[in-house]
């Protein structure tokens, strides 16, 4: 399983990096905005800080909403740095704008996904990604993780390469479930990496390690 940092501050995927398990990360444009990243110029350049840290992919998201638009910003943040994946929005330009690319051989990473039938046509569409958010799903009562499980078994049945980025994760446990049904990568804030290394029979027991050394020397 893959391991991204959703964010855009750059010491929260610093620390992410220096963990040694990080493997990507994601943005989007609330991201950006809580960061105070605005203006395009200062957006693309945060894009580019972000790949000089990390080694895997970086999804980075369009704004605009029609075709011609999302391939103009798409093509503008791909030529940006052979990290950038971009990501475009579950809507029908958008998934026509993922078969433009990925006939071109960019990456790109379909988001706001809410269905398994916009996972099927995220794929059909050639896409690297599919983002379904489940923890927005879990909010309105929906189980999030089960929509994972269903687009897992349909990638299975049909031998789709598009890798299924669990998305809108909240909190450790999440990853655990979309771990335990074979999601390929999750993408969460940097506590729900962290907290993956908590459990207090670990701290009770380091103690008891340590309290033990410090008797006999």
């Amino acid at each position: 399983m893959k391991f991204f940092i959703d964010t855009a501050n750059l010491e929260q995927i610093k620390e992410a990096q220096e963990l040694g398990v990080l493997d990507g990360v994601t943005t989007n444009p609330s991201l950006m905005a809580k960061e105070g990243i605005t203006g395009a110029e200062n957006i693309l350049k945060h894009y580019v800080d972000i790949c000089n840290i990390v080694d895997g992919d970086v999804s980075a998201e369009v704004i605009a909403t029609d075709f011609e638009g999302m391939v103009k910003e798409g093509e503008a943040l791909s030529a940006l740095h052979p990290q950038i994946v971009v990501k475009l929005p579950m809507i029908a330009d958008g998934v026509k704008a993922c078969k433009y690319f990925s006939d071109k051989g960019v990456r790109t990473n379909v988001t706001l996904v809410f269905s398994a039938g916009q996972a099927l046509l995220a794929a059909k569409a050639g896409a690297t990604y599919v983002s379904p958010f489940l923890g927005r799903l879990d909010d309105i009562a929906t189980d999030g993780v089960h929509l994972i499980s269903e687009i897992r078994q349909i990638y299975n049945n049909y031998g789709f390469e598009t890798e299924i980025l669990a998305a809108s994760i909240r909190h450790t446990m999440h990853v655990i479930d979309c771990a335990k049904i074979g999601s390929d990568v999750m993408t969460g804030p940097l506590s729900s990496i962290m907290g993956l290394l908590k459990h207090p029979l670990t701290d009770s027991g380091l103690a008891q390690f340590l309290a033990d050394y410090a008797k006999g020397n």
